[in-house]
């Protein structure tokens, strides 16, 4: 086997099992390693664990040393660069020195402040040959942590809004149901997109009209999101389910109303009020802004939006929404409900346009992923490259010890 044929086979698996790091690493990066020889033996692999746990190189390497492999001369193929900084483990680029490797494959570089192209340089500086990925692998590492890159390039969550529609762009009737418009499989498949999430934003709105649980619940999890509610009025209703969920719940406010808030709290949820902006009507209402740069200092890499027509345009109007998730059901019901509650347009030319990424059937439905069409973030625009001329990317002013 070639050496490019090798790499693609070993990140490949490294890729594997990074998603396996899907809910356990949070707030941290899901991360996964193979270490091997270029002659095709495989000595550990590893996947990223629980914050605080070790890093999936680490853990590689000691599933190398617990089966007896020597590694001097070995390879290591890892979908994000290599730690440099002492954080709550130690730095996963001078285990790979001290092992004595001959060489690292890097997916994408790591935008961290504590790394941001230092794991990189000092496995060099120990005479380590690091190589990058394949572009089409660089995008699949991209992908699988375009959260976490939001958090620390942005300041801001990746924001997924998801949405069950049917053909005539319907996702309720008139008189509000909505139960059910996709099938069972879309509902599973929605709920591990959910299980990839940090947060889970509603409104409440819709927590009045469906009063929905926002749980992961049919597909297997460990754990569960936080369920985030945009409520400016603290509306909340007692017997609200999402209340009686695992997991923490958070109500965002815009105002304060002590007698609601104190019997919220003593229901464990936590109620957070942040500035205020005048919506339509003249209405308060959250800054949106402010919630998502402070649902970043919390850790929160991917906010899953499941919401109503209402909140879905004010986050898309503000420009607030990096993917769509759609999921269209091959039915029509005329009249109804749509995606978003905006004024009309006067021109086409002022339309919100999107990308299409993806068509997959799931059941009898079809799931489209989107991304706005001149979207200015991702990998190439932020420069997270492992070649020579590495250029590394602004770091945010603060951001959480991984």
């Amino acid at each position: 086997m070639s050496r490019e044929a090798l790499d693609r086979l070993r990140l490949q698996q490294a890729l594997d099992l990074a998603h396996d790091a899907i809910g356990v690493s949070e707030p941290n990066p899901r991360v996964g390693c193979v270490i091997g020889t270029e002659d095709g033996r495989v000595f550990g692999v590893g996947s990223t664990q629980q914050a605080g746990g070790p890093h999936a190189e680490a853990v590689a390497l000691r599933a190398a040393a617990n089966a007896g492999h020597a590694l001097r001369g070995a390879t290591a193929w890892v979908t994000l660069e290599p730690c440099a900084h002492y954080g709550r483990t130690p730095p996963c680029c001078d285990a790979l020195v001290a092992e004595g490797l001959a060489r690292v494959v890097v997916a994408v570089a790591d935008p961290f402040p504590g790394v941001c192209g230092e794991g990189i340089a000092r496995l060099r500086a120990a005479g380590i040959q690091v190589d990058a990925a394949p572009d089409d692998l660089a995008a699949a590492a991209w992908d699988l942590n375009v959260g976490f890159f939001s958090r620390m390039l942005r300041q801001r969550p990746w924001v997924r809004l998801k949405v069950a529609t049917t053909l005539d762009g319907r996702t309720g009737l008139e008189n509000g149901l909505s139960q059910w418009i996709t099938g069972a499989d879309a509902r599973s498949d929605g709920h591990a997109w959910r299980r990839r999430a940090s947060a889970v934003l509603t409104g409440i709105g819709t927590v009045l009209a469906d009063d929905p649980q926002l749980d992961v619940r049919l597909v297997p999890s460990n754990w569960q999101p936080t369920r985030v509610v945009v409520d400016s009025g603290l509306r909340m209703p007692d017997s609200a389910r999402l209340l009686s969920r695992p997991g923490q719940v958070l109500v965002v406010a815009a105002g304060a109303d002590g007698e609601r808030r104190a019997a919220l709290q003593g229901r464990g949820v936590e109620v957070l009020n942040l500035p205020i902006r005048t919506a339509a009507g003249g209405r308060p209402a959250v800054d949106l802004c402010a919630l998502l740069a402070t649902l970043a200092a919390r850790g929160v890499n991917e906010l899953h939006v499941e919401a109503g027509p209402r909140l879905n345009a004010s986050l898309l109007m503000a420009n607030l929404v990096d993917e769509l998730l759609v999921y269209v059901a091959a039915s029509l019901v005329g009249p109804g409900q749509g995606m978003v509650a905006w004024p009309p347009l006067q021109t086409l030319a002022s339309r919100s346009q999107w990308v299409f990424k993806s068509a997959t059937p799931v059941g009898d439905d079809l799931r489209l992923i989107l991304r706005p069409r001149d979207a200015a973030f991702g990998l190439f625009s932020a420069r997270l490259t492992v070649s020579e001329n590495f250029t590394r990317p602004r770091p945010p002013e603060s951001g959480e010890s991984t």
